[in-house]
């Protein structure tokens, strides 16, 4: 990790823990005041505890132009993408995936789609809908182990950051405490629940912490609809196309929607925003992970509308190459920040226990 950026955390965090006036905003400063001096595993979980939502900065009588010159979400957010790209696996992917994310994005989705365009040959004969352009053998051969290299990935990412930390066994009671925590984004909520001012100074709402919940709530059910479409194929000898009513279809149209709106808000509140309060260098490689998101499931709605039409196998082979890409690029992109964010609430949820 880079050593200037946990110095100049460090020495925000040491002046806020001075201060204190920021207490009760948000979990960070809980945590940050149960320390005297910060460890650099310290900082690495108040960075991942921290939510980017900005009041404390706003609220801060010591940001420039006074001396001490805090800027303590950006400070947080360094460290944060720093240790993402250090704990990743393979590390250089997480790298280079900061620096040229739109690029990288761009490419792998492109390339991905020529791949199945090309993998046509391999379809079922007489197969239905989607399995008359690629067969369900062909399709699962592909993406079981693009499925499985992400979860082996995060996997080695998290236990690095568990040990950096100093992450204790985990018990039931710290698991519920995060999970609920990451449910309702509880730490998007303002220090007094009027919302956060991510994107204007004097403006406290809650559409970052809604359009967050409509991401994460929009991903788990087009993973449920995946699941069940999986279980019913394989157990109950029910394969697929499925009609508009089945649950499938609904949990993947509901989710797919909500996926759409809640990246798009998200695009429309990162750019509203002062990009001097995040990352020095993510903005770029925070905006192509949203809008791939957004892409997985906008692709996946308009191939749903089109799918009795001759424009179906090439909308098929893009929304199958953008989900591809998706999950390959999973630990290097801002996805990864879900399972780091749950993992630092765990550690808080021990801390709070003593």
């Amino acid at each position: 990790m880079q050593i200037d950026f946990l110095q100049e955390a460090r020495r925000q965090a040491e002046v806020c823990n001075a201060c204190r006036y920021c207490e009760g905003y948000c979990a960070v400063f809980p945590a940050l005041q149960a320390e005297r001096a910060f460890s650099d595993g310290d900082l690495t979980q108040l960075a991942n505890l921290c939510h980017n939502c900005r009041g404390c900065y706003y609220a801060c009588q010591y940001t420039a132009p006074h001396e001490f010159d805090l800027n303590l979400p950006q400070a947080l957010a360094d460290v944060r993408q720093d240790s993402w790209e250090e704990f990743a696996f393979p590390q250089a992917m997480g790298k280079a995936f900061q620096k040229n994310g739109l690029a990288i994005v761009a490419a792998t989705v492109l390339g991905f789609a020529l791949l199945f365009w090309a993998a046509r040959a391999l379809a079922s004969a007489g197969g239905e809908g989607f399995y008359a352009v690629l067969s369900h053998n062909a399709m699962v051969a592909i993406f079981l182990p693009a499925f499985l290299f992400p979860l082996l990935s995060i996997a080695i990412g998290l236990r690095r950051y568990w040990q950096t930390v100093g992450g204790a066994p985990v018990r039931l009671a710290h698991l519920r405490h995060a999970f609920a925590s990451a449910a309702n984004m509880r730490n998007l909520k303002g220090g007094h629940g009027d919302g956060c001012n991510f994107e204007d100074e004097d403006r406290f709402t809650h559409a970052r912490r809604l359009a967050h919940q409509a991401v994460m709530y929009g991903f788990l059910l087009c993973f449920a609809s995946t699941s069940t479409a999986t279980l019913m194929h394989y157990l109950l000898n029910m394969p697929a196309p499925y009609g508009l009513f089945s649950v499938p279809k609904l949990l993947g149209l509901s989710g797919g929607l909500l996926l759409v709106l809640g990246c798009a808000e998200m695009i429309r509140l990162k750019l509203r925003a002062d990009k001097g309060l995040g990352a020095t260098n993510a903005f770029g490689g925070e905006i192509a992970f949203v809008g791939l998101l957004g892409f997985v499931g906008l692709s996946g709605l308009v191939l749903y509308a089109a799918g009795g039409t001759g424009w179906m196998p090439g909308l098929l082979v893009i929304h199958l190459g953008s989900v591809l890409a998706f999950f390959l690029l999973t630990p290097f992109t801002k996805m990864a920040h879900g399972f780091y964010r749950l993992a630092a609430l765990v550690r808080d949820a021990q801390r709070a226990d003593g």
